[in-house]
């Protein structure tokens, strides 16, 4: 990342980010505040701990174009995504044509990192979100990420998390890694006045790739 990315990407990391929920009004809310609570709530459908994978060696950088997770029949247009007023990740508008948003200032789906890409679990009035389902993978499903250069960048799950947003774990997901690696996240949890309590994060790593001439690596 270019050193602006960077500190793009660790301020968007201190502000422990999401909203993507799409309640009626939702946009990017502030960071929250800090709590006293001794222990985080965490829910999980698959281990914390992401679990290792064979990995594909790192990609050249290439932005994200559409994104494919067939477990859960997600099949979408990817834009970009850049950092609010407040200081916090955007999220993708609220339209009848849910896309999901790739955060520009973190790594490209492939490159050594973890590259994050949001969607809404509701679109207000427009109904279920491209990311309704994220809680329901599990570990090994698949993820592939087609990107500019016609790369397609296959991840395997290796986590699905749920955590109350308050506690919500900025360094598991922006932290460094010394691998390819891919964030999806979304709300879930219960309903609240305008949104949702929790976010549903989903941890996978590089598995291959295959370009449009050489074929899988």
């Amino acid at each position: 990342m270019t050193p602006f990315s960077r500190r793009a990407f660790t301020t968007a990391a201190l502000a422990s980010v999401l909203t993507a929920c799409a309640g009626p009004g939702a946009g990017t809310a502030p960071p929250p505040k800090s709590s006293a609570s001794s222990s985080p709530k965490t829910q999980t459908k698959t281990p914390t701990r992401p679990v290792p994978v064979e990995g594909a060696r790192p990609l050249a950088r290439s932005a994200p174009v559409r994104l494919l997770v067939p477990a859960i029949g997600v099949d979408t247009p990817v834009m970009r995504l850049g950092l609010a007023p407040d200081g916090t990740v955007e999220v993708p508008p609220v339209t009848a044509d849910d896309r999901a948003g790739w955060y520009r200032h973190s790594p490209t789906p492939g490159q050594t990192g973890p590259s994050v890409i949001l969607g809404h679990v509701t679109v207000g009035s427009y109904g279920d979100g491209v990311f309704r389902h994220l809680d329901r993978l599990r570990q090994g499903d698949r993820i592939v990420a087609r990107l500019e250069n016609g790369t397609a960048a296959e991840f395997a799950v290796t986590a699905v998390r749920t955590v109350a947003k308050s506690h919500f774990p900025a360094d598991d997901v922006y932290g460094d890694v010394d691998r390819p690696e891919l964030r999806l996240i979304t709300c879930g949890g219960a309903r609240t006045g305008d949104g949702y309590a929790d976010n549903v994060i989903v941890f996978a790593a590089l598995s291959g790739a295959e370009s449009p001439t050489s074929g899988e690596r």
